[in-house]
């Protein structure tokens, strides 16, 4: 009988995906018999198909209500009843923690749900995601956050066409932060001229998220359940937003570049040359990521305790693992109690020192 958990692709992709099915134990009664031509029609689709529309329809998800709140926000801070009706930086943080959530229960179980090109980076390098998959992974990303942005400026068209009209009047101009363009993405505020600073802060933001999305990704961790995943990785860009969102944060490459450029079609070049910052919402990103991930994978991750509760094998088999206990002579009770209940017998650790 074939493998149905890869349905024929031989290439079920890695990321939430792989996390979740670690767990997977769920039932659903058809409400009518699955047609051959149902079957024949879905998997006639081009896999690669299958995977751009996931990843572009979760980066949407994920940026939609995120930029909606932040409109919501700053297109009524000239209200009588005040921007403050209409919530601030924590309504902004949960709609980017609820869309990311969102984002992953509509769409990871078709690609694997990375919808960040510097976690797609990782996948590659860390857990074999193949690499002739990055640059489609990552334009989709990108194209999602660019529909998301043009979506977002037609249902605010008059509001936003309004908001500029009296932003020129001032004297403001378009872009900057708490403008118009702010509305699609992140600009600094006009006292942070210092490159470093903007720097570092965004490389440490995105190196915490990136710290919790491969803690949460990982098999082995029992303190997260497949259901709570997606809350808890949402959660962790959330509390950047609450944290750090008025010093200027993108935590996001295909986020902020696909907006970038919708901000750039309705308010010209200064969308990517203000304060020289663009670079840093754009690309800093990806290297804070594969620090947080290096950082996870060098220091913390336990490969023995993955092997332990049967989410991973060593690569030469049993034989190999015995060798490695053997060698090492001790190893950690708790990776040893669960390898002992799992083998039923002590045969393996007979050669245990302690």
């Amino acid at each position: 009988m074939a493998n149905m958990d890869r349905l024929q692709t031989n290439d079920l992709e890695i990321g939430a995906t792989e996390a979740v099915q670690q767990h997977y134990s769920r039932h659903v009664v058809a409400t009518k018999p699955v047609s051959q031509r149902k079957l024949d029609f879905e998997h006639a689709r081009p896999r690669w198909l299958r995977e751009c529309m996931a990843e572009a329809t979760g980066v949407f998800f994920y940026v939609f209500p995120g930029i909606a709140a932040i409109a919501s926000f700053t297109l009524n801070a000239a209200s009588p009843i005040g921007a403050s009706a209409f919530g601030g930086i924590f309504q902004i943080g949960w709609g980017f923690a609820i869309g990311i959530a969102f984002a992953i229960i509509t769409c990871a179980s078709t690609s694997g749900g990375h919808f960040n090109p510097a976690i797609t980076i990782s996948f590659a390098i860390w857990q074999g995601f193949p690499w002739r998959k990055v640059p489609h992974y990552i334009f989709s990303q990108i194209f999602g956050a660019f529909i998301a942005g043009m979506l977002l400026m037609g249902m605010y068209w008059p509001e936003i066409q309004a908001f500029k009209a009296e932003s020129i009047a001032a004297g403001k101009g378009t872009v900057y932060n708490g403008g118009p363009a702010s509305i699609l993405c992140t600009f600094p505020n006009p006292n942070q001229t210092n490159l470093g600073y903007l720097f570092f802060t965004e490389f440490f933001v995105d190196s915490y998220i990136g710290i919790v999305i491969w803690a949460c990704l990982d098999p082995a961790n029992p303190f997260v359940s497949a259901q709570s995943v997606p809350f808890a990785i949402g959660l962790a860009y959330a509390t950047m937003v609450w944290g750090f969102a008025d010093i200027a944060i993108s935590t996001n490459l295909a986020r902020d570049l696909g907006t970038r450029i919708v901000a750039a079609i309705f308010f010209g070049g200064e969308a990517f040359s203000y304060h020289d910052y663009s670079w840093i919402a754009i690309l800093v990103n990806v290297p804070a990521t594969l620090f947080a991930t290096a950082y996870y994978e060098f220091l913390m991750r336990d490969s023995l305790n993955k092997i332990a509760k049967g989410h991973a094998k060593h690569e030469h088999g049993e034989e190999g693992l015995h060798r490695h206990i053997t060698r090492t002579g001790m190893i950690e009770t708790g990776a040893v109690n669960t390898l002992k209940a799992q083998n039923g017998s002590d045969d393996l650790f007979k050669h245990e020192i302690v």
